[in-house]
């Protein structure tokens, strides 16, 4: 059983959200291209980032809860991370975009993308010796910049995402939680402790959060680019 630990997460991750996409009140049937081509254009880039960070000893993954199949040095379960996680974040986000009609947070997405770029360069000063937290924050300080300054599509959507990042925070904990030893005996996935800062939630490092709202908040702004390029044609 605790083989397929972490394969399970997986496919609990995206069952549900699989299960919903007919759901005429989520868009997510009505949008499956533009859904998948931003899963496999963040899929392809934090995959890259794995595989380097696995071979530098950055982090790995305790082999008795994976199956034993691996992609070039990663577990098959850690490439259907990449795609299951941000599918259901994805669900999400459009389940949340269905019921705030009001849009909550419109007035209020920059406020909290500048509480956020604060957060980032206090990662960064904190871990600026240690490579997962230093990459991880100058990655997410650069793409909150880019909303704060750059990006003008997003005053529709960015407070609504942030919206869903509350509610995407919670299987975000539990399944993290478990994958970093937080309900079972050993850890799935393991970090090294020279390349992170040490404080946790629980057995998650906080560089996860951050790395978790630079996954998800780059999928949006892809997915919503996309949506935008629909709707002019």
């Amino acid at each position: 059983m605790y083989t397929y630990l972490y394969l399970i997460l997986n496919i609990l991750s995206i069952s549900y959200p699989l299960l919903k996409t007919w759901d005429e009140r989520v868009w997510m049937r009505k949008n499956q291209r533009e859904i998948w081509i931003s899963t496999v254009m963040v899929a392809s880039f934090f995959i890259v980032w794995d595989v380097l960070f696995t071979m530098s000893g950055f982090w790995g993954f305790n082999s008795d809860y994976l199956v034993g199949i691996h992609i070039v040095n990663l577990p098959l379960e850690e490439v259907l991370f990449f795609f299951c996680i941000p599918y259901a974040c994805i669900f999400i986000y459009e389940v949340v975009r269905y019921f705030d009609r009001t849009n909550w947070f419109k007035s209020v997405g920059k406020a909290i993308n500048v509480f956020w770029l604060l957060l980032s360069v206090g990662l960064l000063v904190m871990g600026y010796d240690r490579w997962y937290s230093v990459v991880t924050a100058i990655l997410l300080i650069a793409l909150l910049l880019l909303h704060q300054f750059v990006i003008k599509s997003n005053k529709e959507y960015l407070g609504r995402f942030y919206l869903s990042f509350i509610f995407i925070l919670i299987p975000f904990i539990v399944v993290n939680g478990i994958l970093t030893g937080t309900f079972i005996l050993d850890q799935v996935v393991w970090y090294s402790e020279n390349e992170i800062i040490g404080l946790r939630i629980l057995t998650i490092p906080v560089e996860d959060l951050f790395y978790c709202l630079l996954m998800m908040l780059t999928i949006v702004t892809i997915y919503e680019w996309l949506l935008t390029r629909k709707k002019i044609k």
